[in-house]
């Protein structure tokens, strides 16, 4: 599950001041005017040198220039390219100018999910049982000196994580990711690298790794009673200390967390989500940080510290391999020891070069493989089902979600629960997915669930249902009655984003926008009667919701009346090829509507 883009326009404009890239030497370089000292001696010059870091994040498997779910090349209206092809391309570049030694590259998180390549290789032919993972194969053939983890690492279960990290010719970091019954690191807290200066000592780089305290709540089922994940913060200030004391002239972090200090799950965890400005505000010694999991363009930011002053500079390179992040120290050898004169930061977009024609060897048959799983037919659907409307109207594709997700909770109740009222709420993930009429494939399916999540099915009274609405209900700006209401402007109220916004099938609501937030769900019912604050309720829901995600108010602490394995995904696929044929008509009719003072808006 993504997380929210947070404050996008305050951080773009304070990064807007990001400084070019900075010249490098050839060769251990002499300061400018060799002083003599107070008794006229000419004094040795001292040694300067310049090193790069390069790094990317959350590239969700993202390979080629591909977009498997339309199965054709990848395009956008802002001309963005994906896939860790073209950014192999600009890592060469940089190597080149600026000599194979001076150059490391690192991951800040969030590798093998996200596109049906990391689902094929999951699940289909996984990596657990022979198969290698193409992300394994090209980032080593790119060379990256570490990698952050990221949550979404966690999705497939740790015996995937475990087989890939094998796989991996560099160490996955996780200073917070901790063994529970020791609480001792399960993956290594960091690595330290050394770049070579002829004449000098080595300049000693020490890089740490954080990840997300959200896993445990995203990943609950995969991590409970293994592992434990503190706060970013915390490890932190164990790590960056001892980094120091081994000699590191550079300490440089790699964090799969966000820079607001915001939390999608509210007080769920005593950790903050989004926690990278804190650490660089109050853990003294690190150097520079490179950001993740929040999928913005965040090309250079210095945040002080608020113990020594110094600055650290942040840097986050989008996802999906949009951009790359270019960090570039200035360093100069004092009484023995290198000392950081200068540090900036920059992203370049691969959009203008190639993929690197190595990594198209390697991993085309691969990225085949996977086309042809995506374009399998599974059956058909009697209408073309649209999802451009899902944020604002009750449309068949999302009650196609609902239809699956109530059928298979349904399947698996106990006597007594079944004899509950059954309901079903889920998010519309994306606004361009599309089921046309006729033959309906895998990719069809996987473009409207893009997500890895699993079932559960839990109860809620009536009246915490109605706490769950209004708190979806946040979504939406609020528009008085008698005023336009434009779809543009209508969603993402409080940085709710889709898939983070619930729809309820089962039940018919209205959510009257002209009304304050937590005043706005109405006429709330089931089978036409009214629903009582006593009556129970089994929700069908997906499991990161089921365990916190998006800081919904009971759903994580509601008993549990189902759970299953199985992705989402999968049961729809299933549901298709079991009927063979998909039929709007088959799904209940509208649930929901907006309204304003009770005024249908559409």
């Amino acid at each position: 599950m993504p997380v929210n883009p947070l404050n996008r326009r305050e951080f773009v404009k304070k990064s807007a001041v990001t400084g070019a890239a900075v010249a490098v030497a050839g060769t251990a370089a002499a300061t400018p005017a060799a002083a003599a000292d107070r008794h006229g001696k000419p004094q040795p010059k001292p040694k300067t040198w310049s090193f790069s870091i390069l790094g990317t994040t959350d590239l969700h498997s993202h390979i080629f220039d591909w977009d498997y779910y339309r199965d054709a090349a990848y395009s956008d209206a802002k001309g963005n390219s994906v896939g860790v092809a073209r950014v192999a391309t600009l890592i060469k570049q940089q190597r080149e100018a600026k000599g194979e030694g001076r150059v490391l590259l690192v991951d800040a998180g969030d590798i093998i999910q996200g596109t049906s390549l990391g689902y094929y290789f999951a699940r289909v032919d996984p990596i657990t049982s022979g198969a290698r993972h193409p992300m394994a194969t090209a980032m080593n053939h790119m060379r990256y000196d570490a990698a952050a983890l990221g949550n979404h690492e966690f999705n497939y279960g740790i015996d995937v994580l475990r087989k890939f990290e094998h796989q991996c010719h560099f160490p996955l970091l996780g200073a917070n990711a901790l063994d529970a019954k020791t609480l001792r690191p399960a993956f290594a807290p960091y690595t330290v690298k050394r770049i070579r200066v002829p004449g000098a000592p080595d300049i000693k780089v020490g890089i740490l790794g954080l990840t997300n305290p959200g896993i445990a709540i995203w990943d609950r089922d995969n991590v409970s009673g293994k592992m434990v994940f503190p706060g970013l913060v915390e490890q932190a200030k164990k790590y960056v200390p001892r980094l120091r004391a081994l000699g590191c002239d550079v300490v440089f972090l790699t964090d799969h967390s966000g820079l607001d200090g915001s939390s999608s799950y509210g007080d769920e965890l005593p950790y903050v989500e989004n926690a990278s400005n804190l650490v660089a505000e109050q853990v003294p010694g690190i150097d520079a940080i490179l950001v993740g999991h929040t999928h913005v363009e965040i090309p250079s930011y210095t945040v002080k510290n608020e113990k020594t002053g110094a600055d650290v500079l942040l840097s986050e390179p989008y996802c999906w391999g949009y951009r790359l992040s270019v960090f570039d120290f200035e360093l100069e050898l004092v009484r023995g020891q290198w000392k950081v004169t200068g540090k900036t930061a920059q992203t370049l977009n691969p959009n203008t070069v190639d993929e690197d024609p190595e990594i198209k060897k390697l991993l085309e048959a691969d990225h085949e493989l996977v086309v042809k799983y995506v374009n399998t037919t599974v059956g058909t659907c009697t209408a073309d089902l649209s999802a451009a409307e899902s944020c604002w109207k009750d449309v068949p594709i999302m009650d196609f979600i609902h239809e699956v997700q109530m059928a298979a909770v349904k399947a698996g109740l106990s006597a007594s629960d079944a004899a509950l009222p059954l309901i079903s709420v889920a998010a519309p993930f994306s606004r361009t997915a599309d089921i046309p009429a006729g033959n309906v494939t895998i990719k069809d399916i996987a473009g409207l669930y893009i997500y890895d999540n699993t079932l559960y099915g839990k109860k809620l009274t009536g009246a915490q249902l109605k706490d769950y609405l209004e708190y979806a209900a946040k979504y939406y700006l609020r528009v008085p009655a008698g005023t336009k209401v434009d779809t543009a402007t209508l969603t993402n109220a409080n940085s709710f984003w889709d898939y983070m916004y619930d729809t309820a099938a089962g039940v018919s609501y209205d959510i009257d926008i002209a009304q304050a937030e937590g005043s706005r769900i109405k006429n709330l019912t089931y089978n036409g009667a009214a629903v009582a604050d006593d009556q129970v309720f089994v929700v069908a829901v997906n499991n990161y919701r089921a365990n916190g995600g998006s800081g919904y108010p009971h759903i994580a602490s509601a008993d549990i009346a189902y759970s299953s394995t199985n992705e989402i995904r999968q049961l729809m696929i299933d549901y298709v090829t079991s009927k063979g044929s998909l039929n709007p008509a088959d799904f209940a009719a509208v649930n929901w509507k907006l309204t304003q003072n009770g005024t249908p808006v559409f």
